[in-house]
């Protein structure tokens, strides 16, 4: 009996050496952050259509530079007839730097007959949300963090959007969703995770 017991405590003390030095290994896999993932879901149930991209943002980011079409040229995007600094008699970057360095608050609210319209800053996130009354279906939603904001007019032409500089700062921005759409067959999703599914 005494000799089963030993061999019991040299199986448990193998045992945990096993998962001591299976801790010890998987301790600096653990420690590394989580790669993050840009997800595109769009889903139209009328038509039985859908689109689901997963693709992580350093891969994003390598990629789009890649692309050049149309407004799209070294992952920047050009703004046609827009002085994006004078928009409309309109200065967007002061405007911004406005945003930026106010507290959080509701800063536009519109309620009409036809539609709602809220633009808001809450936690360092530029909120807007829009409803059409005239079919309740229709609605969008945007939340972005200010540095994403700040990112996407970093380039110094005015009538660029920096989306590279854009992907590179979502990568610190942890879980996020950015923009959802809806109308009445059509939804579509843009959000970030550490998830490779969008499950």
């Amino acid at each position: 009996m005494r000799e089963t017991m030993q061999k019991r405590i040299q199986i448990a003390a193998a045992f945990c050496l096993l998962a001591a030095g299976m801790i010890a290994l998987a301790a600096p896999a653990m420690a590394a952050p989580a790669e993050k993932y840009l997800h595109v879901k769009v889903e139209d149930p009328a038509k039985d259509e859908s689109v689901h991209i997963n693709v992580t943002l350093a891969m994003a980011e390598k990629i789009l530079p890649a692309i050049n079409d149309r407004d799209l040229h070294n992952g920047k995007v050009w703004i046609h007839h827009a002085d994006m600094t004078e928009m409309n008699g309109v200065d967007i970057r002061a405007l911004l730097d406005a945003l930026r360095t106010a507290p959080d608050n509701e800063f536009v609210t519109v309620k009409d007959k036809d539609s709602d319209v809220r633009v808001a800053k809450a936690n360092g996130d530029m909120i807007v949300h829009i409803i059409d009354k005239k079919n309740k279906e229709q609605k969008v939603d945007v939340m972005v963090p200010m540095k994403i904001v700040d990112a996407l007019f970093s380039t110094g032409k005015n009538d660029e959007l920096d989306v590279a500089a854009a992907l590179r700062a979502l990568s610190d921005a942890g879980d996020v969703l950015l923009v959802t759409v809806q109308d009445s067959t059509q939804k579509v999703r843009i959000w970030v995770d550490s998830r490779n599914t969008q499950d």
